[in-house]
């Protein structure tokens, strides 16, 4: 079977349903959810604030508080099943997984990759997975240790490639398998081979990943490595170079918010880039423990949790959350001039 990019469902149409009438109260309730399946993880990145911090004791969000919480919103459209840590050591995945799809909801996560072995791919096909976003963030073995922590490149691409090569074989569309490139000035010269290596095992998506930084900067998570508005003539070339070659090979190039890889990298022509933002008009975040936070970036762009809590659902119920003093606080001040700190560098230090 040749290797030909399927058609996914644009993820921007789940955010589009907020129009430029915002204000402190939501009128509609959440459209997709993110849940943090766990917070513990195999690996030791360079770009994680995990790898650095406590942020909360380690844990598994629990069965009941899973379903407290989706059953809250019994007709959302979209569940991301990950946060700071590694969903595929949560043993109850496949079962939260199924239970989403059972109602008819988009589902979706990103993994390392170290623990895709036949048995669990084969049980996240069989519970109905659409897609599965593995985080490689290198073209080979030693920059995947100065940005991963450990020697594992060979046995996340072994993984991908007999995974796919299993879809191919007996015809299995769903989930879609991408591959995801952290942009690092570290790395951005590896982005043609990355290309490559999707193409040579079996991926029809590639996407450039942001790089999300708090001030003082974490390992690799710094200003420094950060391509952001700081591109020079030979890292355009390679974006440029991987881009046409993509297109050579039938692949996906993309990049992280739903935009191309050439976009995401530019600030945005607001001069208030933070305020275009929709999710906290279309998604919750919440964290192994219940902690509602605005987003998957809030985590990467300041130390600890207590700067934008916005709730807890393990004491809450989420539509108090969503329409709570927290969050119509937070949304206000993203509207104004002096926006909350988890979002003041949202598209001048990083893209939307």
């Amino acid at each position: 079977m040749p290797l030909t990019a399927q058609p996914r469902p644009d993820p921007r149409r789940y955010f589009e349903a907020v129009g430029d009438e915002r204000g402190a109260i939501a009128e509609q309730e959440p459209v997709c959810l993110y849940l943090e399946t766990t917070n513990r993880c195999n690996l030791l990145c360079e770009t994680c604030p995990r790898t650095f911090e406590d942020l909360e004791p380690p844990a598994d969000m629990n069965w009941q508080l899973f379903t407290r919480i989706v059953d809250q919103f019994p007709r959302i459209a979209r569940v991301v099943l990950h946060g700071v840590g590694e969903p595929m050591m949560v043993k109850a995945l496949p079962r939260m997984v199924r239970y989403l799809k059972d109602r008819g909801t988009y589902v979706l996560f990103n993994t390392n990759g170290t623990l895709l072995t036949e048995r669990k791919g084969r049980e996240l096909i069989a519970a109905g997975l659409d897609e599965l976003r593995v985080s490689l963030d290198a073209a080979e073995p030693r920059a995947f240790i100065a940005v991963r922590g450990k020697d594992m490149f060979d046995r996340i691409v072994r993984n991908v490639r007999a995974f796919t090569a299993m879809q191919r074989a007996e015809g299995i569309e769903r989930p879609l398998v991408s591959l995801w490139l952290t942009g690092l000035k570290e790395t951005i010269d590896q982005l043609p081979e990355f290309v490559r290596l999707a193409h040579r095992i079996g991926v029809p998506e590639i996407h450039l990943q942001r790089l999300v930084f708090p001030p003082e900067g974490l390992g690799l998570a710094r200003a420094r490595s950060a391509l952001f508005e700081n591109l020079e003539g030979d890292e355009v070339k390679r974006v440029d170079e991987a881009a046409a070659l993509a297109e050579t090979l039938g692949l996906r190039f993309n990049a992280s918010g739903a935009t191309e890889p050439g976009t995401s990298l530019k600030r945005a022509s607001d001069d208030r880039p933070w305020s275009l933002c929709r999710r906290p008009w279309t998604l919750m975040y919440f964290t192994a423990h219940g902690r509602a936070i605005p987003c998957c970036i809030a985590p990467f762009s300041m130390r600890g949790y207590d700067g934008f809590t916005l709730g807890n659902a393990t004491q809450e119920s989420l539509r108090q959350i969503w329409n709570g003093p927290r969050y119509q606080e937070f949304r206000r001040a993203l509207l104004s001039n002096k926006p909350p700190p988890a979002c003041a560098s949202c598209g001048v230090r990083w893209s939307l």
